[in-house]
């Protein structure tokens, strides 16, 4: 047997190198990819990092052990602490990480052409993002399923936790605002898509009640029924329209903010395992279901990359993006890559809910891997593209001006007939990649008729993605509220206190909800890309102290290296950023805007500034014996080692 998994991982790791040269032009540079080689690269390369750099990670970093038992069971409250099936709890963690940034991301970075996004996807999934995920994941875990900004103050210093605090806090308002916002747009006045997206809360609640009342431990009868019925929703959403039930789905944009601010209060509310849990993993059948889906439909079809590899704008002056590659590919791909809003989920959610340890592995690191492949998936859509149809969506330049540049459009009227919409001059991305996803099902044999219904399909796919990156950060903002507002008033602090949960939740929603409503977080967006990355960084930073903290100062360079890259682009944004906003507010006419984002821009890096040189300062302290080594830390066993549940169940401490 083991000569068997020796041959296999071998034949893996020479398709990977074949591929990955293919991609990179070492091997035929003039020709055109096929994107049958970006699959095989990434997911040959996905599938041994797993086995072995995670298996690395999971017995020598962290050192994973089942006799440990998870704070899901230590402090089971039914509500904010409770043992989940491994595989709900991936979906919902998958579904939380996995939200418009894998989708978004990819498709805008194309407009440096597809090899500097998929270096990084490739790279920075396995390399950096992986194990942020991972490392934040294992220390919450053991930690009482704390914060990253309760982990930060206890494992750092108080004043990193609350620069910390502050910077996190700002990055979920955006971030869920933002994210908000694309969601209204796909499906204001579009009543298929907001029948599905209803729909999936009724039969989530279903699911839940079902998993936790009636059969906790099957769970294959119960996913099987959410499949189908999540398929029939999309089957009947169809007919919406021409149906007595238009009234009911049909709204226009202020109707559906208010819906969204009502739907984000009720899941942060609700125990995770009534609605956010089953919610989630029902919609990570979608999500995993349509991105295999499109995988298998590259594979049918075997289609080119009309994308360069590398364009003209890599130096600057693109139409989507204005910035070099450097440092911008790296801030516009974030969830697909890194993402520091990874580690709020990891630290907010899935750490109060995961079984044993060792799923912390397939989780944590897994799950970041599958969000990889998505990302290169939502690249080669964007990719098949004819460049110059993927600059006349994506931009609102004239056909003329196009040409001009040397991207002339070639397709965008016969794609614009086929589907039935006017794609020209729709920026943001998400129409770029529906069509590019509609464009590749419909090139399927038998398939050519449905380009119209696969291009709604795909709206409302990524619809889905958002939407569980909505309900999760929503509840992840109120544990950070709540934790601001026990310095206040001590009982608010606590978790398990309804009034607690509900002024929080409201506070949060309203703090999104009132950007959505006026629309100024539009002005504020560019911003997120560098703040969320700022994040991660800090993230990165926060393990490498654990690591040292842990004895395991070897292993340092585990989490350095990639800290200390994120820390060149996130900085080097930042102030390019600051100076475009700087010069955009001296030539409006109303610069209040622009000089309001320069200020935050500068405080979000001052903050990341503090926190590293306070980092620095403890390491060196840890490292030189100056500084005792303390931890938070929580080291509780079964008396069971083979079953950390019964210990919960039985008292058995």
């Amino acid at each position: 047997m083991k000569l068997l998994s020796k041959f296999i991982y071998s034949l893996l790791a020479v398709m990977f190198a074949i591929s990955f040269a293919v991609v990179t032009g070492i091997f035929n540079p003039q020709e055109k990819i096929n994107a049958l080689w970006l699959i095989t690269a990434a997911g040959c390369f996905y599938i041994l990092a797993y086995r072995f750099y995670g298996a690395f990670l999971a017995s020598k970093l962290a050192v994973l052990d089942d006799r440990r038992i998870t704070p899901a069971h230590r402090l089971n409250d039914g509500k904010n602490f409770y043992p989940t099936n491994k595989w709900v709890l991936f979906g919902h963690h998958f579904a939380a990480i996995a939200g418009a940034g894998p989708l978004i991301g990819p498709v805008l970075a194309s407009q440096f052409g597809y090899l500097p996004g998929f270096l990084w996807i490739l790279i920075g999934a396995a390399l950096a993002g992986g194990i942020h995920d991972f490392i934040i994941l294992a220390a919450s875990m053991r930690r009482d399923g704390k914060s990253l900004v309760q982990i930060a103050k206890e494992e750092v210093s108080p004043l990193t936790g609350a620069a910390a605090l502050v910077t996190i806090l700002f990055i979920l308002i955006v971030a869920i605002a933002g994210l908000g916002l694309a969601v209204i747009s796909s499906l204001f006045h579009n009543p298929w898509g907001t029948f599905i997206i209803a729909m999936t809360i009724p039969i989530a609640l279903a699911m839940g009640f079902y998993m936790k009342s009636i059969r906790p431990a099957r769970i294959a009868g119960i996913s099987i029924a959410g499949f189908v019925l999540l398929i029939l929703t999309v089957i009947l959403g169809r007919y919406i329209h021409s149906s007595p039930l238009l009234v009911m789905f049909d709204f226009d944009k202020d109707t559906l903010s208010a819906l969204l601010a009502v739907y984000g209060f009720v899941a942060s509310v609700l125990p995770v395992w009534l609605l956010l849990a089953p919610r989630d993993y029902l919609s990570s059948f979608m999500k995993i279901g349509v991105i295999f889906l499109l995988a298998a439909g590259v594979v049918s079809v075997s289609p080119t990359l009309n994308m360069p590899p590398v364009t003209k704008f890599i130096h600057g002056g693109g139409p989507i993006i204005p910035g070099t590659v450097f440092p911008f590919v790296f801030i516009t791909i974030a969830c697909g890559a890194l993402s520091g809003f990874h580690s709020l989920i990891s630290s907010g959610t899935t750490s109060k809910m995961i079984e044993q340890e060792r799923y912390a592995l397939p989780i944590g690191y897994g799950a970041m891997l599958m969000e990889g492949f998505v990302a290169i998936m939502a690249l080669i859509a964007a990719a098949v593209l004819v460049p110059g149809d993927y600059f006349a969506i994506n931009t609102k330049l004239s056909f003329s001006e196009l040409a001009a540049t040397g991207f002339p459009v070639q397709e965008i009227t016969r794609l614009s007939s086929l589907i039935g919409v006017d794609l020209a001059g729709r920026p943001g991305g998400a129409v770029s990649l529906a069509v590019g996803m509609s464009y590749i099902f419909s090139s399927i044999p038998f398939m050519q008729h449905l380009m119209a219904y696969w291009y709604q399909f795909a709206l409302m796919f990524e619809a889905l993605f958002i939407l569980t990156t909505i309900d999760a950060g929503t509840r992840v903002a109120r544990y950070i509220v709540q934790e601001l507002a026990g310095y206040v008033y001590a009982p608010l602090g606590d978790l398990r206190s309804l009034a607690g949960n509900i002024i929080a939740s409201i506070a949060v929603v309203m703090a999104w909800g009132y950007f959505i409503f006026t629309g100024s977080i539009s002005t504020i967006w560019p911003m997120f890309g560098t703040a969320n990355q700022l994040l991660g960084m800090l993230a990165l930073c926060i393990g490498t102290t654990l690591i040292i903290k842990m004895g395991k100062t070897r292993y340092i360079w585990i989490t350095l290296i990639p800290m200390l890259f994120m820390a060149a682009t996130t900085f080097t944004a930042s102030f390019k950023l600051m100076k475009s906003f700087s010069q955009k507010a001296v030539e409006s006419p109303n610069p209040f805007t622009f000089q309001l984002n320069t200020l935050l821009m500068g405080a979000m890096l001052i903050l990341s500034i503090i926190i590293l040189i306070d980092s620095f300062i403890k390491w060196y302290g840890y490292l030189t014996g100056k500084l005792p080594v303390t931890t938070s830390e929580v080291v509780i066993y079964a008396k069971n080692p083979g079953t950390p549940q019964k210990a919960n169940r039985d008292s058995e401490y």
